[in-house]
């Protein structure tokens, strides 16, 4: 074995080789929920198979999407897996049918959180829907960038406020999470190969898109 493959493979089960792994997991647990409370991200179903939150937010940047121009300071909604939901739910083997469990799962809670939207009247303010993620691939044409502009979100590189320092830190942080609540997924998500997107859509056509009528 190459001293780089020895390399990858330590990272890819760190921090177990090195820390009491269930200790670790814990801690970012609570720290997770604990971020959750602190930036006012909600559960908006009890749907057993939602596995998405939300979060009343304002855009940070401009984002020209293909009906609408989001200015610097308009009010979006930002999607947020619920990550302890979501690793209950699938299937402890990678492969194809956990990847058709997750899309399954996935269009099933935007479809609910577009009903969500349509009838809570003060989300009616809301310009765009998106977020920000990890789990889109590192190659520009990837299968999860495909399959989320098929859903009609328009695809943006990340800029972190705090530049390639910060997106470092974001990065290691949900490197962080995939190890606490999906580890078998690990091997497919580096830590040096993680890459950032936000994807937004606007929430006129997320509501047509996404809607039950």
């Amino acid at each position: 074995m190459s001293l780089a493959g020895s390399q990858q493979n330590r990272m890819s089960s760190y921090p177990d080789a090195y820390l009491d792994s269930e200790s670790v997991r814990r801690l970012i647990r609570r720290f997770d929920a604990w971020l959750s409370r602190r930036y006012g991200i909600f559960v908006f179903s009890q749907q057993p198979d939602c596995v998405l939150r939300l979060q009343r937010t304002v855009a940070h940047r401009h984002l020209s999407l293909p009906d609408c121009q989001i200015e610097r300071g308009d009010p979006v909604l930002l999607i947020h897996l619920w990550n302890e939901r979501l690793s209950a739910l699938l299937p402890p083997e990678v492969g194809l049918g956990r990847a058709k469990a997750l899309q399954r799962l996935l269009l099933g809670s935007l479809a609910q959180a577009a009903c969500y939207l349509s009838e809570h009247v003060e989300l009616a303010n809301a310009r765009a829907v998106g977020g920000v993620t990890v789990l889109l691939g590192s190659e520009d044409r990837s299968g999860g960038v495909q399959l989320v502009e098929r859903l009609g979100f328009s695809v943006f590189p990340y800029r972190s406020p705090l530049g390639r320092f910060g997106e470092f830190w974001e990065n290691f942080y949900s490197w962080m999470l995939i190890w606490t609540y999906d580890p078998v997924s690990l091997p497919d998500h580096r830590l040096w190969r993680l890459r950032r997107r936000e994807f937004w859509i606007s929430a006129q056509q997320f509501r047509l898109r996404f809607g039950t009528g």
